[in-house]
């Protein structure tokens, strides 16, 4: 099957933050040191090449960009400083943006001015919205789901995350499509008999639990920063400990608002701290905060490769994060504080309103990559069964 060749792809591509890869000639010592290439991933220098000459459809069909994690070994060890690490990252974000047919993840990863004002706007019209829901409250205790009325924030959120969802699947549906048609994956080779569904099962089971909850290849294999750093300032543990701690907020979110339907607990009332879904929340919260402190002052102060360059959309997701911990932490403590304080109501409407923007943005953004890496890796770990197992295919 033929490429079809864009001469203008690189350049769009530059939009996105790469550096010049046009001084890369191909030596494949970048390959040679990732200690995650193998047979089956011979990145970087792969997806280097295919920008050069233009074949855009291969590149944004190929597995090997997301499993990449950024270590910088490729990059240091470049004769020519092509920066292959970098590169790698900004195929990401241009991967992210493609996969969008709505374009809103192009304008938020290009434009610094674009990205502030939609981010701005979006958080002004859910903290606006709400406002103009808010009800008269009384009483001693931060009364939250009055303030706000329950059902408007139940229906809004209900709403995001269905915008959201829409959002990811499609671009996951995308790039399904793409990655499937290069790999030569079809419905029958994972679903068409029990042999089939087994491998299946070993690559999800791989990509989801093992690597992206697990970060096994991460902790074992990019050691760019051990045996120097502590274990609590390895890349990996910050990378794991916000995806846990977000994980953690949604699932102690979901959790809360099941309770509060069958009855068992109303919504944002207080509850002791050894309460099972107020612990689950503040070791989350905690797990969160943690991670994204790390990642906010090792991109602050150019810590390591992965943080040298930073686009304002890097630092949208950090900040949106950072909200969302800290100000849910604010009004944690001001549910236990007497006399119901006022502010906790301004700090909840805060929190809401970021929170609900940090989901609904959640496709358009890097933090994308929660939903695409668990995809590219389970074709890539699909790759190694039919390795094993040929006659399945």
């Amino acid at each position: 099957m033929s490429s079809m060749v864009d001469v203008d792809l690189l350049a769009d591509m530059k939009k996105f933050g790469a550096v010049d890869v046009s001084a890369c000639f191909s030596c494949g010592n970048c390959t040679a040191i990732c200690p995650l290439a193998d047979n089956d991933a011979t990145f970087p220098r792969r997806v280097i090449r295919l920008a050069q000459v233009g074949l855009k459809d291969d590149l944004l069909a190929s597995k090997e960009l997301w499993t990449c994690y950024h270590c910088g070994l490729c990059s240091d060890s470049c004769p020519t400083d092509a920066d292959p690490g970098e590169f790698m990252a900004t195929a990401r974000r241009y991967a992210i943006a493609s996969y969008d047919r709505t374009r809103l993840a192009r304008v938020l990863f290009t434009s610094t001015l674009g990205g502030t004002i939609i981010a701005i706007a979006v958080a002004a019209f859910f903290a606006t919205f709400m406002y103009g829901m808010r009800e008269p409250v009384e009483g001693s205790t931060l009364a939250l789901f009055e303030f706000v009325p329950y059902p408007v924030i139940h229906w809004l959120g209900i709403a995001v995350m269905g915008l959201m969802a829409v959002a990811g699947l499609a671009g996951v549906a995308t790039m399904v499509v793409r990655i499937s048609r290069h790999e030569g994956v079809t419905f029958r080779s994972l679903l068409g008999g029990k042999a089939q569904l087994g491998r299946a099962w070993k690559a999800a089971w791989s990509s989801v639990a093992v690597e992206s909850l697990g970060q096994r290849r991460y902790r074992e294999d990019c050691k760019d920063d051990a045996p120097v750093e502590p274990w609590y300032r390895r890349r990996w543990f910050i990378h794991a400990m916000t995806i846990w701690g977000f994980l953690g907020l949604l699932a102690a979110t979901t959790i809360n608002y099941a309770l509060d339907i069958v009855g068992v607990k109303a919504t944002g009332t207080p509850v002791p701290i050894w309460y099972p879904t107020r612990l689950l929340g503040t070791v989350a919260g905690l797990m969160l905060m943690y991670g994204v402190t790390w990642f906010m002052i090792n991109r602050a102060t150019k810590y390591n490769r992965a943080a040298m360059t930073s686009k304002p959309s890097d630092w949208l997701l950090l900040i949106l994060l950072f909200l969302t911990g800290l100000t849910g932490f604010v009004i944690e403590v001001a549910l236990y504080v007497p006399d119901a304080p006022t502010w906790g109501y301004w700090f909840f409407l805060l929190h809401v309103a970021v929170a609900m923007e940090l989901m609904l943005l959640l496709p358009f953004t890097k933090f994308a990559h929660a939903i695409y890496r668990p995809v590219a890796l389970f074709f890539y770990s699909l790759a190694g069964e039919r390795t094993r197992t040929p006659e399945l295919v």
